[in-house]
């Protein structure tokens, strides 16, 4: 029998922790000494728990909606219940439980009548391993062709006055169109800053004309000002834009606001950055209405992804070719010779997403994406090009297979994958990838940078990277990189002005270089591993790279068991990494689910 119920609590759970920051994101923190990394993420959670659930009565709820279920006729009663549910649990305000209920519930309800959950599976996930097993995501491999692996030649630094690519980098939009100035800040809704956030109360802050440190979102005139300085401080050889357009106001999209946003931004770019810059996008888990839902192939009518990809296709046509297109139409990535010798590959990562409850039907190789990339890869291995990957979602955080088996093809082609450009997590931070036979040698490195957006309490800001250029031999690798970023405290109230009168042309600052801050001469994984070492033994090193990976805007050191745990995570290329990494130092689980927790 299968827990069809659950897809309507897979939605309410991915709904509430998806309101929570990013991994690792600061609140300014006052008054804590002893903050470490997993106390700041469950502070900053939106009340939300299910550890009074029991092992027998999360089997008995399970199993009695279940056969509820398995009647079309009942899954308005159950979508009441459940809406029920989550405002006796306080997950949320009625007004939001019922808005997310109904969102979401046709959808989960459907992928999960076609999945082979039971009871016991059901609440191993939500309740723990003691009450029962959860396999529903079964290992799998991809299958590498049988060609030996060329010779790996560590890399040089280009001679002096070699040419550099200059990258612009963006990610994380999340365009708020209902954001009103001055509205609350502190509201109790999951984003705030809204038009119906209401007015601030005594001691609560307002949301300022730029944007705010708080749990909000961009009005349009800060995206807007951004792309007019990134216009202004080119010229760019070409744009990676890893997604993430729509606002955290999940529970009450629809498919014409999102397609609507995705059309205005990305005509923006166009019109700011002109007809002459390519840009490569890929997919964010926000584009979908319902947040994550990205069904792969094998579903088709209205409850494919259809709408979101042709839409993409026709407002991409300017800068991607008709194959590119085509399989962006098929499964929401693609890949494009962006110079002679470089080809970049957009991959979707939605489909290594746990929160993307499509994958509960089947999650061997959705698309199978993986496998098309081992055919991208080995191409441009006989041909001698090199390759960058973009995508939203770091491998680090995927499922445990899917990561597996990227991390696989990563080892396998380390001379041919130059560039790893991620987003997701809103912060400026890397990810690790080792020689599968030893874990010593370092041979690749996910850069996962900040975002334009404040959501949680941060400046907005931007990267750009310097990649070695167009020439023989180039190694086509990432040599520095540079972040952006708006100070809001200054762009709101600049000191030169009223204290009411916001800067009518704030000016976006360099945060940092990444060779002057960290004292290195090159960005190759070799020097990516040294700085992690460097951490380690360094504390002011890493509480440089503490600051700087809040964008400037952190108030709390983060120290012993936090540091333990960030360092965990950027050593982790791979899911399971990060699991063994999590059991060695004692954090018994609490580590990998805050992880799991930005997904959605």
């Amino acid at each position: 029998m299968r827990v069809a119920s659950l897809s309507v609590t897979l939605g309410l759970i991915c709904f509430v922790l998806m309101v929570s920051p990013p991994y690792g994101s600061s609140h300014p923190v006052l008054d804590e000494p002893n903050l470490t990394f997993m106390d700041e993420i469950d502070r900053l959670r939106v009340g939300f728990n299910w550890r009074n659930l029991t092992c027998p009565i999360c089997k008995t709820l399970f199993t009695i909606l279940d056969i509820a279920l398995l009647s079309d006729n009942n899954m308005e009663r159950v979508a009441y219940a459940m809406g029920e549910a989550c405002m006796r649990l306080h997950l949320a305000d009625k007004r939001v439980c019922r808005e997310i209920t109904e969102l979401f519930r046709d959808d989960f309800i459907r992928a999960l009548q076609r999945s082979l959950l039971w009871p016991s599976e059901a609440c191993a996930l939500l309740v723990g391993s003691s009450c029962g097993r959860f396999d529903l995501y079964a290992p799998w491999n991809i299958t590498l062709p049988q060609v030996p692996k060329p010779p790996v030649v560590p890399p040089s630094p280009p001679k002096p006055r070699s040419p550099q690519n200059r990258v612009l980098f963006i990610t994380d939009i999340h365009w708020d169109q209902a954001y009103a100035e001055g509205s609350s800040a502190d509201c109790k809704d999951p984003l705030c800053c809204r038009n119906d956030s209401g007015s601030p109360s005594w001691r609560q802050r307002e949301a300022g004309y730029w944007g705010t440190y708080s749990k909000c979102d961009l009005p349009l005139r800060t995206v807007e000002n951004l792309l007019e300085n990134v216009a202004r401080t080119g010229p760019w050889d070409w744009v990676y834009w890893t997604g993430d357009i729509p606002a955290h106001n999940v529970w009450s999209q629809t498919r014409k606001q999102q397609l609507s946003e995705l059309s205005v931004i990305s005509r923006l770019i166009h019109k700011h950055l002109g007809p002459h810059v390519k840009v490569y996008p890929a997919v964010g888990n926000h584009e979908s209405t319902p947040v994550n839902s990205f069904p792969p192939p094998f579903v088709h009518g209205n409850r494919s992804s259809r709408w979101l990809y042709d839409t993409m296709a026709e407002e991409w046509a300017p800068w991607l070719p008709e194959p590119a297109l085509k399989t962006l139409r098929h499964g929401g990535f693609y890949t494009v010779e962006v110079q002679p010798g470089l080809r970049v590959v957009s991959l979707n990562m939605n489909f290594c997403a746990r929160e993307n409850y499509w994958l509960m039907v089947n999650s061997t190789d959705p698309a199978n994406q993986l496998q098309w990339l081992v055919h991208v890869l080995q191409t441009s291995e006989e041909k001698g090009e090199k390759v960058h990957i973009i995508g939203h979602i770091p491998p680090g955080l995927c499922l445990s297979s899917w990561s597996w088996n990227y991390y696989h093809i990563m080892n396998r082609y380390e001379s041919t994958i130059t560039g790893q450009f991620f987003g997701h997590t809103h912060l400026d931070e890397f990810q690790m990838f080792y020689d599968k036979a030893t874990m010593t040698r370092a041979v690749g490195v996910a850069f996962i940078a900040p975002s334009v957006t404040t959501y949680i309490n941060l400046n907005p800001g931007y990267r750009v990277y310097f990649v070695d250029g167009n020439y023989p031999g180039s190694s086509r690798m990432v040599l520095d990189h540079e972040t952006y970023i708006l100070n809001l405290t200054n762009a709101n109230h600049p000191p030169t002005s009223s204290p009411l009168a916001p800067d009518p042309n704030p000016k976006w600052t360099l945060l940092y270089r990444a060779s002057e801050a960290y004292g290195v001469s090159s960005l190759f994984p070799s020097d990516w591993d040294g700085l992690l070492r460097t951490f380690q033994s360094d504390d002011r090193v890493f509480q440089r790279f503490w600051y700087l990976r809040h964008k400037g805007h952190v108030s709390a050191p983060c120290k012993e068991t936090c540091k333990t745990g960030l360092l965990c995570f950027l050593r982790s290329g791979r899911y399971d990494e990060l699991e063994q990494c999590d059991i060695l130092n004692g954090f018994g689980g609490d580590m990998v689910r805050a992880v799991r927790k930005t997904l959605c």
